[in-house]
């Protein structure tokens, strides 16, 4: 868990770069919640409450949560987050092992669902309003999070991510979006380079051997079969593959998220079927749903369907032999 955290340092790191402090402000604050939901909920559980703090599980929950949620949102977006997290979507279910749902995404769409507004509310990344980003100083945004106080001209700075421009282009093609829309043509490098950054810390990830390259591989390679298949058939009203690769938490789910142990897969075969539905139904989600960014939708479905993906014929439960042949 240890590792995982350091993996995501480097996409916290252009996540904070590109879109001020925010990012960083409720990376800290979800792991300052998650630790007492989790030393609380323990010690009514009557548990040692040090030894299962020491696993790092709640900690990785709320990174992988702060770097989800939009910057800016009020500090109780997070708060509800974390605790349906830790407490409903983790210790619910029996703790750490034994939960179906990767309890940061379980999070996610219930913020989604429950808070639309403060969790489409995204700040223009700094490389479109130039030197005007550090209008949202760390002063000003802790005041923002946690006070409600709106810094000066913060209005002028936010707006939608790229996914969701492209969801509501109404009548527009494809190549009209991309050509009117400030966004798409000026802003949309802050979201590749973020992307990059995930993709780094999942490369490093690979190399400790922390998973297996099959779900990664099976997810983006999916997404982008599918994607490619439809830009090509119908390019005035799909986007291109690199779009749906490098916008969104495509590369934080791949290599963050449906790589968690507990609620994917275990084989290997298994993992590539898991997440390969993942990506397909990203992309479905994305193109015809109602939500831009389908990733913990994704996520949540698949993971129902994780058990009976694992539990193939020719896969041999942990601990067992395989019979031999008559």
């Amino acid at each position: 868990m240890r590792t995982v955290i350091l993996a995501t340092l480097p996409g916290m790191a252009a996540m904070t770069f590109f879109f001020g402090w925010g990012t960083l402000i409720q990376v800290l604050w979800g792991c300052l919640l998650a630790v007492g939901f989790e030393a609380a909920i323990i010690k009514l559980r009557k548990r040692p409450v040090s030894f299962y703090l020491q696993d790092y599980s709640a900690v990785v929950t709320a990174v992988l949560l702060g770097l989800a949620i939009p910057p800016f949102a009020p500090w109780w977006v997070m708060f509800v987050g974390i605790l349906f997290a830790i407490a409903i979507a983790k210790h619910m279910y029996g703790g750490m092992g034994s939960n179906p749902f990767n309890p940061a995404m379980a999070a996610y769409a219930l913020l989604l669902v429950s808070f639309p507004v403060p969790m489409t509310s995204w700040s223009a990344p700094f490389v479109m309003v130039g030197e005007g980003w550090n209008i949202i100083s760390l002063t000003d945004s802790l005041q923002f999070i946690f006070a409600g106080i709106q810094p000066a001209l913060y209005d002028a700075f936010s707006m939608a991510t790229p996914l969701d421009v492209m969801k509501h282009k109404g009548g527009f093609t494809t190549e009209e979006m991309w050509n009117q829309s400030e966004l798409l043509a000026n802003g949309i490098g802050a979201w590749h380079a973020v992307s990059a950054a995930y993709v780094m810390g999942g490369i490093f990830l690979l190399y400790r051997k922390i998973f297996t390259w099959h779900a990664p591989v099976a997810m983006l390679g999916t997404l982008a079969l599918v994607s490619t298949l439809f830009f090509l058939i119908d390019p005035d009203n799909y986007p291109d593959p690199f779009f749906h690769l490098t916008t969104g938490a495509t590369m934080l789910a791949a290599f963050f998220i449906i790589t968690d142990p507990v609620t994917s897969c275990t084989s290997n075969k298994g993992k590539l079927w898991f997440a390969a539905g993942i990506g397909l139904l990203i992309f479905i989600i994305r193109s015809w749903g109602n939500y831009p960014d389908a990733v913990a939708f994704a996520v949540l479905l698949m993971n129902l369907s994780a058990p009976l993906l694992t539990s193939t014929p020719s896969h041999v439960p942990t601990g067992m032999q395989k019979p031999n042949a008559a």
